[in-house]
């Protein structure tokens, strides 16, 4: 008889399969993942999805593990090898209590299921010599600048500059150690109860182990982080006040206001998204408009409050989007183009609220600067422990400070 060749689990097949299609596809990592493990039990899917979001973050450093440890350029290989070798990496550098044997065979049979028998000795090889190297030289690399940093902790090199400048040494790395840890999961409660832990400073918010099925599809709770919720809540919109929400897919900031809102966003489906969100929620004041939020029907104008949650780098969330880091670039001429056109139909004394999910001076202090505006102060006043730590007029919400993702938020002032 012959010898029964090695099974690979589903978990890490359904962590392959996202792999190719991240990187060699240029699918995105949580549709990628919705598909694979479509199929799969609860404790399979949830190991795919660790095995897959941790590879794809920690990319960068698993390459240079592999390159120097398998003295070959990772962008020669075969696709399959390199997504094996990857998966093998890093469950051997950064899971703890994962079996050698898993780590290595599992991912040389995916070489081999891949129909790349030739290189099945190559993919066992390299494996091996990661299985008894990668963790002394992950101990060993440094993080004393900015380039050290980012190939240590896995990130673009201008991300790792970016925050170096504006955040310094210390808080850069703590800020790189806490976008590549899991972000705990929080909700909005929109009526009704829930299981969980109310958080003791945004009201309404409430973190849960996971988020309930159920309460979601019947519009009891939605997924938002403390830090979006903070976005809603610093429009102060009122019952009887008219606000413009630009940008406004896929609905948490939107449903969250009070008044007669106009909610724009320019791209179909996420329109469509967005009008199932307010219907779903019950939030029947808001009115789904697909536009530019820069080139507006001239009837609409004369609003109170407006509210810019502009497009950006996304560096304040990369740990909810784990191939965001590999696809991000900074945004400032849209976003003052954005901001601007609020300013355009906001009648004078009303107020706008300028936010991106970043954290990237570029993004952020300089396009309120660059727009002229006045900056209303008494929203650092209402939520002090949120303050910029270098521009106190505004509010900058920190992962590794505050637990949650990082925002940066302006109320100004149309005079």
């Amino acid at each position: 008889m012959a010898p029964r060749a090695p099974i690979v689990g589903p978990a890490r097949a359904a962590a392959f399969h996202v792999l190719l299609r991240v990187f060699e596809d240029g699918a995105y990592a949580d549709r990628a993942l919705r598909s694979a493990v479509a199929d799969l039990d609860a404790r399979d899917r949830a190991l795919a999805q660790r095995l897959a979001f941790g590879s794809v973050q920690r990319m960068r450093t698993l390459d240079h593990a592999i390159e120097t440890l398998g003295r070959r350029r990772v962008a020669r290989l075969d696709p399959p090898v390199r997504a094996a070798l990857r998966l093998g990496a890093y469950q051997l550098g950064f899971i703890g209590g994962v079996p050698r044997y898993a780590a290595v065979n599992e991912s040389v049979e995916l070489v081999r299921k891949a129909g790349l028998e030739r290189a099945v000795g190559f993919t066992n090889a390299v494996l091996r010599r990661l299985a008894d190297g990668i963790g002394p030289l992950l101990e060993a690399l440094p993080e004393a600048s900015a380039t050290e940093a980012a190939l240590k902790h896995s990130y673009p090199d201008w991300v790792g500059d970016t925050w170096w400048r504006d955040l310094g040494p210390e808080g850069a790395i703590a800020l790189m150690r806490a976008q590549n840890e899991p972000a705990e999961t929080v909700v909005r409660l929109v009526r009704g109860e829930i299981d969980g832990r109310r958080d003791p400073v945004i009201p309404g918010a409430w973190h849960v182990d996971h988020v309930d099925d159920d309460a979601l599809a019947e519009g009891r709770v939605w997924p938002q982080s403390c830090a979006s919720q903070l976005v809603g809540l610093a429009v102060s919109a009122a019952t009887g006040d008219r606000v413009l929400d630009l940008c406004a897919a896929p609905g948490g900031k939107a449903t969250m206001l009070a008044g007669d809102v106009v909610a724009v966003e320019l791209n179909g489906s996420r329109a469509r998204e967005l009008e199932e969100t307010a219907r779903r929620l019950g939030s029947d004041n808001v009115r789904v408009l697909v536009a530019d939020g820069r080139h507006l029907p001239p009837e609409l104008a004369g609003f109170d409050r407006a509210l810019v949650d502009a497009p950006c780098s996304g560096l304040g969330v990369l740990n909810q989007r784990p191939d965001l880091r590999w696809r991000s670039k900074p945004l400032p001429d849209l976003q003052l183009d954005l901001l601007q056109a609020a300013v355009d139909r906001t009648r004078p004394g009303g107020t706008i609220v300028f936010s991106v999910c970043t954290i990237n001076a570029d993004e952020s202090e300089a396009v309120v600067d660059a727009s002229g505006l006045e900056v209303d102060r008494t929203l650092a006043d209402e939520w002090p422990q949120f303050r910029h730590p270098r521009r106190p007029e505004f509010l900058q919400t920190l992962p590794h400070v505050h637990g949650t993702a990082g925002f940066f938020v302006a109320r100004l002032l149309r005079r």
